[in-house]
Order: C-alpha cells, then sequence, then structure tokens
C-alpha cells in the first residue's frame, strides 16, 4: 500500500497541535507540529504512540511500513526525511522515545 493509502486508516489527529519526543531523561528531542508538510508524519507517530507507548523497535519498524515509499525513498536518500531517518535508527538500535501531546487549543 502507498503512505496516502495508509494514511486513511489512521486515526485524526484534528485534536493535536504537536508531538513533542522525549528522550530517556524527559528531553525534548524533536517536535512534530500539525502544520503542512508534517501532517504525515504526525499522524504516523501518533498511531504508533496509541498502539506501541513509545516508539521503540517495534513501533519504529511499523512506522517504516506504514510510510511505504518514502522509506524507500530515505534509504536510497538518508536524511531526505528526518521523521523516517528517526524511526530508522530506533529500529537498529537507538533508544526508544516517548511521545507527549502537545493538544490544540
Amino acid at each position: 500500500m502507498s503512505f496516502a493509502d495508509n494514511l486513511k486508516k489512521l486515526p485524526g489527529i484534528s485534536h493535536l497541535a504537536a508531538l513533542n519526543l522525549l528522550d530517556e531523561n524527559e528531553n525534548i528531542v524533536a517536535s512534530i507540529e500539525n502544520k503542512a508538510g508534517s501532517q504525515g508524519s504526525l499522524a504516523v507517530y501518533n498511531h504508533l504512540a496509541q498502539t506501541y507507548g513509545s516508539l521503540n523497535h517495534e513501533a519504529a519498524k511499523k512506522g517504516i511500513e506504514l510510510f511505504a515509499e518514502h522509506g524507500d525513498d530515505e534509504r536510497a536518500n538518508p536524511g531526505k526525511h528526518p521523521n523516517i531517518a528517526r524511526l530508522m535508527a530506533i529500529e537498529k538500535g537507538a533508544p526508544a522515545l516517548r511521545v507527549k501531546h502537545v493538544f490544540a487549543v
């Protein structure tokens, strides 16, 4: 399935302003905002957080699968898709990240 097809199956994100990704010391290492250009990543990461509780090895593996053709593009062009690159690093052994939801007001 394509990324667009996968997105149609994920929970909505209209209630979110952003997701903050936290390391083991509760430091924010990245944020994904609910804005054009990052809404697909926000939807995937939100789904992973709801399903797995954190961005661990299994979540990263599933996330890469959900990104579909964009995962292949990241492999061919490292760094082009930072949110996918982050999942690939976790899949390869980087520490898991905790996800903190920032709700829209």
